[in-house]
């Protein structure tokens, strides 16, 4: 090319007309009924107005996240809209565990080339996601940076913004010895501990085609992070609800800990968690030590409740209702605020 050849941004790789076209796709999955969004997309930033006359002393509960490196096995085996749910449920999880209801999200679409349909379908995920958690998508950022990522290549991520009364912040401060650790159950590997689960794969591709109770292990991996927003917001302003720790990278311990008083610890009964079949595969299929699986995944725990032992049946029960049952695996002691595991996980 010479000196006096022109360069388009087009030929640099970034089509304007394409990116008004993803634009146009985005805006019927933006659409809401919900009248706290004052503009829609197209604005420079979102307005959401703040008229809370139900909230006494309103605070806001803010978290950005993102799906890991499980988007990477998502876009591989085309399954782009499962880790939108991903990465939006695990967002919910975060701030439900301090009693907060979920208001808006923000999202950001980083690819390295205009993928029209997919980023139109990964707007449209989100925000379904979000509308099935009682909150609303208002908008976010799509870059296009080729060069940056490779084209197809995409990274997501999410910001939250939810709300809780300042006298119903649930944070662990009221757990006191005697209370009740009762452990809910995931429905998978959720969203940590997939560098681990690629490594195997990278090792032994043949291993997604084994089965799982009755899936392939591809279809165990990929399924999308468990919500428990809808299971749990019934319980929020409980007498005797004293912490919830929502259980990701670094297990039980390496969460629980974090809503743990000082002067306390909490006593967990390995023996008394129901390991998932996936888990198994996992370790058997990379040789994995038993504490990296502890320190690397739920296990089958997605969620903790720490509770007064007077209302533990009253909560099962509650759980019901929403498919999800609240296993005792352990209670609050004297300590050091610590987790303390005793008895063995048993994986067979």
């Amino acid at each position: 090319m010479s000196d006096q050849e022109k360069l388009t941004y087009a030929q640099a790789g970034i089509n304007i007309d394409d990116t008004d076209e993803v634009k146009q796709k985005m805006a019927k999955s933006l659409e809401t009924n919900d009248g706290r969004v004052l503009n829609s997309l197209g604005a420079f930033a979102s307005l959401f107005d703040f008229k809370f006359p139900e909230y006494e002393h309103p605070v806001l509960v803010m978290k950005t996240e993102e799906p890991g490196s499980k988007q990477k096995l998502a876009v591989q085996h085309n399954r782009i809209r499962s880790v939108c749910y991903d990465m939006i449920n695990h967002l919910i999880n975060d701030i439900i565990v301090m009693g907060a209801k979920p208001l808006a999200v923000q999202d950001a679409i980083i690819c390295g080339s205009v993928e029209k349909e997919t980023i139109a379908e990964i707007v449209d995920a989100v925000a379904a996601a979000c509308k099935e958690q009682d909150c609303v998508l208002t908008g976010g950022e799509t870059s296009i940076q080729p060069g940056v990522l490779e084209p197809g290549s995409f990274i997501l991520t999410s910001s939250i913004v939810g709300i809780v009364d300042k006298s119903k912040i649930i944070d662990g401060s009221s757990i006191r010895k005697g209370d009740v650790v009762l452990g809910i159950a995931s429905n998978g590997v959720h969203t940590n501990g997939y560098t681990l689960v690629r490594a195997i794969i990278d090792r032994k591709p043949e291993i997604l085609q084994e089965q799982v109770e009755g899936e392939s292990f591809l279809d165990a991996i990929m399924k999308p992070h468990l919500c428990y927003y809808q299971a749990l917001k019934g319980l929020f302003g409980l007498d005797g609800l004293h912490g919830m720790a929502h259980i990701t990278g670094g297990g039980i311990e390496g969460n629980l800990n974090r809503v743990i008083p000082a002067g306390l610890n909490a006593s967990v009964d390995l023996s008394a968690i129901d390991i998932l079949p996936v888990f198994k595969l996992i370790r058997e299929a990379g040789n994995v030590d038993e504490r990296d699986m502890q320190r690397t995944f739920n296990l089958g725990v997605g969620m903790v409740l720490v509770v007064d032992a007077g209302i533990v049946g009253h909560i099962q029960q509650h759980l019901k209702h929403f498919g999800m049952h609240g296993t005792v695996i352990g209670e609050i002691t004297d300590g050091d605020k610590q987790v303390v595991y005793r008895n063995r996980l048993n994986w067979n």
